[in-house]
C-alpha cells in the first residue's frame, strides 16, 4: 500500500513538472509565419515586431562588436578609419586587424603623413574607466601599426572615453557603435 502512494506521488509530481515545463516555455514567431496568414492578432504584431530588430542587430553585430559600416569614414580611398571593438576590451578583432592593415599599407605609402589615434567608449561606466578604456583601445591600434612598420614618433595617442559618442542612442547596437578607435590624419 505504502508502494503504492510513492508511485502516485511521484507520477504526479512528474505529470506537475511537464504541465509547468509546457507553460514556461516561450514559443517565437517567425516573420513568415504571421505574414502568411491573413489576419493577425495584436499579440501576434507585437511578436513580431520583437523578432525583427533582433535579426537587424544580427546583421550588423557579430556578438557586441559592431560590424556595419554607416559610422565608418575613409582615412584615404578605400582606407576604413575605424576598428570596433567588444564591451570592456580592448583586444583587435579580425575585421580590426584587417582594417589596420590597410591603414598600415596607406602609411607606408605616404610617410610624410602622422596620426591620431583616438580610442572611445560607449555611455556606460564612469569617466575615469572609459578614458582608460579608450586609451587601451587607442594603444592596441597604434601597437598593430607599430607591427606593420610605422614608427612610433607619427603615431600620437588620445582618448575621449565617452565624451564624443558617434551614435547618441542608448541601446546595444549604438553602444556596439561607439566601442571604436578612430584614426585621423593629423596633418
Amino acid at each position: 500500500m505504502n508502494l503504492s502512494k510513492i508511485l502516485k506521488n511521484a507520477f504526479l509530481v512528474i505529470i506537475f513538472g511537464l504541465i509547468l515545463t509546457a507553460c514556461a516555455t516561450k514559443k517565437t514567431i517567425k516573420k513568415s509565419d504571421t505574414s502568411s496568414t491573413t489576419s493577425s492578432s495584436s499579440a501576434e504584431t507585437k511578436k513580431e515586431e520583437k523578432v525583427e530588430p533582433i535579426k537587424q542587430l544580427g546583421s550588423l553585430m557579430q556578438g557586441d562588436v559592431y560590424i556595419g559600416s554607416d559610422t565608418v569614414g575613409e582615412l584615404a580611398s578605400g582606407v576604413p578609419d575605424r576598428v570596433f571593438f567588444a564591451t570592456n576590451e580592448s583586444i583587435l578583432t579580425t575585421r580590426s586587424r584587417e582594417t589596420l592593415r590597410k591603414q598600415a599599407t596607406w602609411l607606408r605609402q605616404n610617410p610624410s603623413v602622422t596620426v591620431i589615434v583616438e580610442g572611445h567608449a560607449d555611455e556606460r561606466g564612469t569617466r575615469e574607466y572609459n578614458l582608460a578604456l579608450g586609451e587601451r583601445r587607442a594603444n592596441a591600434a597604434k601597437d598593430y601599426l607599430m607591427t606593420y612598420g610605422i614608427s612610433s614618433d607619427r603615431i600620437q595617442v588620445i582618448s575621449y572615453g565617452k565624451e564624443k559618442p558617434v551614435d547618441s542612442g542608448s541601446n546595444p547596437l549604438s553602444w556596439s557603435k561607439n566601442r571604436r578607435s578612430v584614426t585621423v590624419k593629423a596633418n
